[in-house]
């Protein structure tokens, strides 16, 4: 007897022919390359190698688009966006040693921020392999362990046989909810030896779902049916899961409020009456979290950020939906759901009644009075240049245009107070809190999405981090604008300092003219003022292609509110 599958498994006489006699001139890189595009993969990013140079060798041979950046810590951040953008694995190649160790931040704030990144580095030669020390060039004792506490999985590749199984492996890895960055190493020889092997026409990697366990969406749903006060996080979970939409019907059936985490902007409706909006570094926000019956938790950890550095202390009952097990439960007592933020959202939908008659009437005053209170502690401040700054770039910024922000003053203004207006389309390095990031992810995000501008927006210190990416933008003609916030140093580590010692050490910078820098990469630049902010960035915006706009401002944070 004959069974369907088994006619599914059997080779076409083409693919027999094919298989039988493979084309000349393939080494193990060409099955490296043609086993990404089999898995779906059309854009790799990365940066050539002596030990990698089999696989770029291959590139040739292919028809993937490569990227290649600069350094190879920026080449990470532009997979992690387009990861973010696309939502697919972004693979990123790597030459052994100093290069794949250079991409360690940048694999840090994928994992922080479950940014699907599929790195496959190069390794000495087999021979060399298992601690010693040969003294091969980039050698390290044991390279895969400096990654092992920072990806999600790592897969070891030994002989040409194994690569396409390891490949499909780590993708699959790297799209299962939680998203995030794996690590593929294969040696040297294995990657410039000659191959026999078959072409690779298509590898099977099929991301496991995350369901929610249906006797704990049966308890929540009974919980907010009954909440008198409910109250929703919205994490980046809910983001990445693609579940505002379901997140917005199951707030409007509780009537309850929501407040987005930095990772989760855009999650909800901005103006939407019952938005709390991002305010979660003051304490307005945090007495009124504290003071609800349930608070739904979704996609989110509640880490330093999303607590108001940690002195968010629930009184009520606490759901939590995660998809990432070590975050379930870490901070605060809970409902754990180890879940999808979509597939979790969608069983409370199914199961939750409309609240016709619990209802909270009041819902959307407590809401509007939380936000009065929040602007009234901010306009009280005097912070009119940091507010006209952060409005004239939403009023330069097209809807549909992501934008990608490093550490910087203004990015922790817009973490709390720009209307990112669509999921999806505002992203920063809080994950992880490194520096360097917005510039070259936002390279990422344009080969992603070439058809809508893109925004980076860093300061002048970490502008530093990824200025050779100039070359990357213009090299590719890649449609992306940055802002360059100057200070003349690390705004933001002056301000902690001076309210810590009252005087700041080694925050100071020489920097360069950034906008002649700029031209001399063929990247046309532009000086600006906080009056001319608008005009200048939507002008550089509308205009297709790379540009820099230089803001030299002095910018202050608001007073915290978790420090008494």
């Amino acid at each position: 007897m004959t069974h369907d599958h088994d006619l599914e498994l059997r080779p076409t006489a083409a693919q027999t022919e094919a298989a039988l006699n493979p084309p000349p001139g393939r080494n193990g890189g060409d099955l490296v390359v043609e086993t990404l595009a089999g898995l779906g993969a059309t854009t790799v990013f990365g940066l050539p190698g002596q030990h990698a140079l089999g696989m770029f060798d291959a590139l040739h041979r292919s028809d993937l688009t490569y990227i290649g950046l600069r350094v190879e810590n920026n080449a990470g951040f532009a997979a992690d966006a387009y990861g973010r953008i696309t939502g697919e694995a972004a693979p990123l190649l790597l030459s052994t040693g100093p290069g794949a160790l250079t991409s360690l931040a940048a694999l840090q704030e994928a994992a922080a921020a479950s940014a699907p990144v599929l790195a496959i580095s190069s390794q000495i030669p087999t021979a060399g392999l298992g601690g010693g020390r040969h003294g091969y060039l980039h050698e390290l004792p044991d390279q895969q362990a400096s990654f092992r506490g920072v990806v999600k999985s790592v897969h070891t590749v030994r002989t040409q046989s194994q690569i396409p199984s390891a490949l499909a492996e780590a993708w699959e890895s790297a799209l299962t909810a939680p998203h995030g960055p794996v690590w593929v190493e294969i040696p040297q020889d294995v990657l410039t030896a000659d191959t026999i092997l078959p072409v690779v026409t298509a590898a099977d990697a099929t991301p496991h779902e995350l369901p929610p366990r249906p006797e704990l969406t049966a308890v929540a749903a009974d919980l907010l049916s009954k909440a008198a006060r409910p109250v929703i996080i919205a994490g980046g979970g809910v983001v990445r899961a693609d579940a505002a939409g379901k997140l917005r019907q199951l707030a409007e059936r509780l009537s309850a409020p929501v407040v987005t985490t930095y990772g989760g902007k855009g999650a909800f409706p901005w103006n939407h009456p019952l938005s709390l909006q991002s305010w979660l570094e003051d304490r307005h926000t945090t007495d009124f979290l504290e003071d609800v019956d349930v608070l739904l938790v979704v996609g989110s950890g509640l880490g330093e950020l999303s607590s108001n550095y940690h002195t968010f202390k629930p009184r009520g009952r606490v759901i939590q939906i995660e998809a990432d097990l070590g975050k379930l439960e870490s901070n605060h007592p809970a409902l754990g759901i180890h879940a999808d933020a979509r597939l979790a959202l969608s069983a409370l939908l199914e199961t939750v009644p409309v609240r016709e008659d619990r209802a909270d009437p009041t819902a959307a005053d407590r809401v509007r009075t939380v936000l009065d209170l929040v602007r009234a502690r901010i306009d009280a401040q005097e912070l009119t240049l940091e507010q006209g700054v952060l409005a004239a770039v939403r009023q330069a910024l097209p809807d549909r245009s992501p934008s990608f922000w490093d550490m910087t003053i203004l990015s922790y203004w817009a973490w709390a107070a720009f209307d990112a207006r669509r999921p999806n389309t505002m992203h920063s390095a809080q994950g992880s809190g490194g520096l360097g990031y917005a510039f070259p992810a936002a390279l990422g995000a344009a080969v992603a999405d070439p058809t809508h501008p893109v925004l980076a927006v860093s300061g002048d210190g970490g502008a530093l981090y990824s200025i050779a990416e100039l070359a990357t933008a213009r090299q590719h003609n890649l449609d992306v604008t940055w802002l360059i916030v100057d200070d003349g140093g690390y705004g933001i580590l002056r301000e902690y300092m001076t309210d810590a010692f009252g005087r700041s050490t080694a925050t100071e910078l020489s920097r360069p003219d950034y906008v002649a820098l700029a031209e001399s990469f063929g990247v046309p630049g532009v000086r600006t003022t906080p009056d001319s902010l608008a005009d200048d960035l939507a002008k550089s915006l509308a205009t297709p292609g790379p540009s820099v706009v230089v803001l030299p401002a002095l910018l202050r944070m608001f007073a915290p509110t978790h420090l008494g």
